[in-house]
């Protein structure tokens, strides 16, 4: 193990997956999974007959990070290694790319697709794999696409069919799964085990060691008092208070204390009562009091500005095309209070304390002398934007040499990054002409981030999880892992509870390590049986609802204004698109600009996005299929449904509709709509 540089509490934790076992690695952030995987890898390739092993990650840039940092550094030179993700277009053939390699990198929802895919070049068996490494494997549960692929396991290991590969997770943290007490995360634990079938290891002879390579951060609460007066919150409940009144609230239902989680989910739930009834009134202005009690969210943890700027490019966009009364309601109320909400905003005195406090805690860090590189974590790509504004207009900051710039998920959108976009940030942080990255929380989990001094949580209300690998991020000598937070807030709350169900978690996986083996195998048969046999009820019960209801019977009607749009049956299924193939749907949309996308795909390409005509509202974008036929693909979540004598709950996706969607066939398309495509 010497030419892997594995310290010796990594030998400790693969020991039983070198003998074939089925193992869940728990070791901290920073604590070299990876490279044991790695290891786990090379001595399953030089010892297996005909060995193939696959590695899945739950994030795309994790494909080309593992591939680049690890598997062909190590393995590259003797083993054929291929990594494939929907950014290139192997995907497309994935099943031969598996037949001509031997380890293969990817996003989980590749392989997946490629269990369920019955075109050969496509197509792979679970028997074709002898090795399966699952990268933060703690996601393996309820509906998330490791789930899907070890189902398909679990399925074939209940049946006996064999062979099966062996299983390899990889974990800083299974968390509790929202259990409070030892017996219900000693459950919890349990059915991330039975779901990946594996035992959990972590560090037991050597974690001193550990101990020594991984050190703690140093943990500092940066706790401040809650603002004396606040009027531009006031303000804002004022307004607030102005629409609870006109919205015509049902007398049943009582919403929480503006300004919270938990009002934001009771807006929600009218908003989708409003669309069910199509009481529109209830619906848009449900709509627009979330981006108040956003604002005020934003109020809480950031500048005032930003939470008025939110506010402002909100109703800038609902200017253009006001279609009823509560519309022109809505918009007058806050172009009469602009004014005001604008001044408040813009008055220091009342400026929030935490901003105070979050500077004043990266000043004594960047003042230090020594040379630093730290993160802020926050919540929302909104929030890290503003955060950046406010790091480069403070003078104190710039003048202590803070340079800074944000870290966001990959995807499409205007506060979405590239894959490149990020690689050029980090490696500009590796580099050190950024010392300052502001990220959301795709930099907590599997991204190479080079060690910091300082790792700030900012404005979180996250789980355990999340909390543990944020502050392993804090990985050089003598790092702090800062919060800040006001004095009783929710986020002091949540961050203490988390530091509590961070015990609990090693309590747990304590307590499954120290079962029998005879004790551990069968309860972890009886979850798996218990999982299968739920699975196939649920999907029994979802066959016969939508078996009651014919596609025809229903109504897609817009979201934003209730406007009949389409029927049931105009939708239908292709390349896990719906597109609408009745082309006088046409006549319902505006077309917008055309996104750019970094991948492409082989028998369709985007085009550009879609909105209602009527009101503007969203609904998706345009697809080119066989380069020829020009269809929209929708987000049923930007549509309400209906059926004669019944409204339906808006769904949020497709594969929860109450009607069986028909695959797409292009021939039959195209004699209908156009025969000469077919020439």
């Amino acid at each position: 193990m010497a030419d892997f540089g594995l310290h010796t509490y990594q030998q400790e934790v693969v020991e039983r997956a070198l003998k074939g076992e089925n193992i869940i690695i728990w070791l901290p952030t920073g604590g070299g999974k990876t490279r044991a995987a790695v290891y786990v890898a090379k001595k399953h390739l030089e010892t297996t007959p005909n060995a193939k092993v696959m590695v899945l990650v739950n994030k795309v840039h994790l494909v080309d990070q593992h591939y680049n940092k690890e598997f062909e550094p190590y393995l590259g030179h003797t083993f054929i290694i291929k990594k494939v993700s929907g950014e290139n277009k192997e995907k497309d053939f994935f099943g031969l790319v598996v037949q001509q390699s031997q380890v293969v990198i990817c996003t989980a929802q590749i392989l997946y697709n490629a269990l369920i895919n019955k075109e050969e070049a496509r197509h792979v068996e679970l028997s074709d794999i002898t090795l399966l490494i699952i990268d933060e494997c703690h996601h393996t549960q309820k509906e998330e696409v490791y789930n899907k692929v070890m189902r398909l396991y679990v399925e074939k290991k209940l049946k006996g069919e064999k062979p099966l590969p062996q299983i390899l997770g990889l974990t800083a943290s299974p968390g509790t799964g929202g259990a409070k007490t030892l017996d219900k995360a000693v459950e919890h634990v349990l059915e991330i085990c039975a779901n990946l079938d594996s035992a959990i290891v972590s560090a037991k002879e050597y974690a001193s060691e550990l101990k020594e390579v991984v050190p703690r951060p140093r943990k500092i609460f940066k706790i401040v008092k809650e603002r004396i007066k606040d009027p531009f919150g006031d303000h804002l409940i004022s307004m607030m208070n102005t629409i609870h009144s006109r919205m015509g609230l049902p007398p049943d239902f009582r919403l929480k204390e503006c300004g919270t989680q938990e009002y934001e989910a009771d807006v929600v739930n009218l908003e989708q009562r409003g669309v069910q009834e199509k009481n529109r009134p209830l619906a848009q202005c449900a709509l627009h009091l979330r981006q108040y009690n956003d604002a005020l969210l934003i109020n809480d943890t950031l500048r005032m500005i930003d939470a008025y700027r939110s506010l402002e490019e909100y109703y800038s966009k609902k200017r253009t095309n006001p279609i009823d009364e509560t519309d022109t309601f809505l918009l007058e109320l806050f172009e009469e209070n602009q004014v005001e909400l604008r001044n408040l905003a813009m008055d220091s005195r009342f400026e929030n304390p935490k901003m105070d406090e979050l500077q004043s805690t990266l000043l004594e860090q960047f003042r230090s002398g020594v040379p630093s590189r730290a993160i802020i974590f926050s919540k929302t790509r909104k929030s890290i934007h503003c955060l950046k504004d406010w790091v480069l207009t403070n003078r104190a900051l710039q003048e202590a040499g803070i340079k800074a710039d944000i870290l966001t998920g990959a995807g499409n959108g205007i506060t979405y990054m590239t894959q490149n976009e990020q690689a050029e940030i980090i490696k500009n942080f590796r580099m050190g002409s950024l010392n300052l990255l502001i990220s959301t929380s795709v930099a907590e989990e599997g991204l190479d981030i080079p060690e910091c001094n300082l790792v700030v949580r900012y404005g979180l209300l996250t789980n355990e999880i999340a909390q543990q690998q944020a502050s392993g991020r804090a990985r050089a000598r003598n790092a702090q892992y800062a919060f800040v937070a006001q004095a009783g807030g929710r986020e002091d709350r949540r961050e203490r509870i988390n530091e509590y169900l961070e015990e609990l978690t090693g309590q747990a996986i304590g307590r499954v390590q120290t079962m029998t083996p005879q004790e551990f195998c069968s309860k972890i048969t009886q979850l798996q049986e218990m999982a299968v046999t739920c699975t196939k009820i649920e999907l029994k019960r979802q066959a016969e609802k939508r078996s009651r209801n014919t596609a025809s019977s229903f109504q897609l009607s817009c979201r934003g204004c209730f406007t009949p749009v389409a029927s049931g049956s105009d939708i239908k299924l292709v390349e896990n698109m719906y597109i609408n193939v009745n082309p006088a749907f046409k006549n319902h949309y505006n077309v917008g600009d055309k996104p750019t996308l970094e991948r492409s795909f082989k028998d369709w390409e985007p085009g550009c996005k879609i909105s209602c005509k009527k009101c503007n509202k969203k609904w998706g974008n345009e697809i080119k299929y066989m380069k020829c036929a020009i269809m929209p693909n929708l987000a049923i979540k930007n549509f309400a449904l209906g059926s004669p004598g019944q409204e339906w709950p808006p769904v949020k996706k497709w594969k929860d509709v109450p009607f069986t969607v028909e695959d797409f066939n292009f021939k039959e398309y195209c004699q209908e709509n156009n025969p000469d495509l077919l020439d």
